[in-house]
This record gives C-alpha cells, structure tokens and sequence, in this order.
C-alpha cells in the first residue's frame, strides 16, 4: 500500500530520504515506466518495450530490467550498475499529484510516506531548520517537472502508435545458459514491417510531433535485449 500526501514544510519538516539504490529500497522491479522524451538515454542501457496498465487498459512504455517479477538484473551489491538510472526510479518517494478540479488543476509534489526509503533518522533532508527545501528537494522537484511534461507528451505519441498500428504484439522466448527456459509476455513492440510502409506525409507528422525519433529509438534499443540476457546468464541459480 502507498499512503501518499501532499508535501507540507511543516508536517514533513523531520521527512528524510534514503539515497543509493538497492532491493530493500524498493529497486528490484521487473520494468519501470518510461516516455519519448527519455528514450535517447533509455536506449543506451534498456531495451524498450510497451504494456498495458491492468487498472486502465492503456498502453505505456517500459523500460525493461529483468524477466520476471521482482527482478531488476541492474542492481548489484554496490548499487545500480548502468550508466543511466530511469527517471521514475529516480523520482522515489515522490510523485506528481493534482491539486485543485477542472480548469483549475495544477501539479504538486505529493511523498509516499509508506516507501522503504522514506526515514526520519537517514538520509537526505527535503528541508532546512528555517523550513526552506534543501538543494536534494530541489532537484527531485526539477525531475518531477520534467517528468510531468514528458508523460503528457507520451499520451500523444501512444495514440498515434495506435493509430498508426504501429505496435504489435511480441513474446520472448529465451534459453539462458544453463538450460532454463523463459518466456516473456504481455509486450509489445514497434512494428517495423507496418513502420517502413508508412508514407512520407505521415513520417513528415511523426517527425513534426517529436514523434518519430522515438519510434526509431524504441527499434533500436531492442539490441540491449542481449545485455540483460547475458546479465541473468552471468547470476547463479
């Protein structure tokens, strides 16, 4: 369970977070949601997959970390061994909640007090003894900005995925070294045969959306498929 609340300098005045990263910190997740704007840095450490939500049916792009539930192949006994480290990971304990109704919503910055790094005796304080936000506040609220803007802009891109039929459906079916089999469902891909038959005015709207860059990159990324693979070969089981 997540008891979230909206950030208050006075009622989370003695709130401190757990920094590093690590299984008791809540890391060790199969995927973690990602969005177009982040997929040029995505890309270069995870093969990006999409998935639908079990709550709304809707499709939303993962980057994806391990093979099966709870297993993050990234995490090592010194921490998080990638070059990159996903900004909804980066965003915990926080999130981007909306206060207000209707026209007059706007985005707060609300703390999930139940998450494993959330302490009031360890890590890094959000606020001064004068009740202003430390420069760690700071940053996570930056990263949550950025983090809002590229999720609304992802909400396009996934319509146009679709209608485009630009996904298709894919199960992996993989053979580690020693002689385990896997198979990965509930994925879905770029489909790169209906991608290369699109028309050059629908290629020229992609593009002018910010569309088709990350169409390219998601094609791409799937290389990191043999990364993680050889990561869960290298563990003993």
């Amino acid at each position: 369970m997540s008891q979230y609340e909206i950030l208050d300098k006075e009622k989370h005045r003695q709130v401190r977070v757990k920094t590093g990263y690590g299984a008791a910190l809540g890391d060790a997740v199969m995927y973690v949601m990602t969005y177009p704007m982040e997929f040029r840095d995505i890309q270069s450490c995870y093969p990006i997959l999409f998935t639908k939500d079990p709550n709304t049916g809707g499709f939303f792009a993962a980057a994806v970390m391990g093979f099966e539930a709870d297993q993050n192949l990234f995490l090592q006994d010194n921490g998080w061994d990638a070059s990159y480290i996903p900004a909804m990971v980066q965003r915990q304990p926080f999130l981007i909640a909306t206060g207000g109704d209707g026209d007059n919503a706007t985005p707060v910055v609300s703390l999930n007090l139940d998450h494993p790094r959330v302490s009031h005796d360890e890590g890094e304080a959000l606020f001064d003894i004068e009740g202003r936000s430390t420069e760690f506040l700071d940053q996570k609220i930056a990263l949550l900005d950025k983090l809002h803007r590229g999720l609304q802009h992802s909400k396009g891109f996934i319509d146009t995925l679709l209608r485009h039929e630009l996904l298709e459906q894919i199960t992996l079916d993989i053979t580690f070294n020693d002689g385990s089999k896997k198979s990965v469902q509930g994925f879905y891909c770029i489909a790169e045969e209906r991608l290369y038959q699109l028309e050059g005015d629908v290629l020229e709207s992609l593009n002018q959306a910010g569309y088709l860059q990350p169409v390219f990159m998601s094609v791409a990324s799937m290389s990191r498929m043999r990364d993680i693979i050889e990561r869960r070969n290298r563990l003993r089981v």
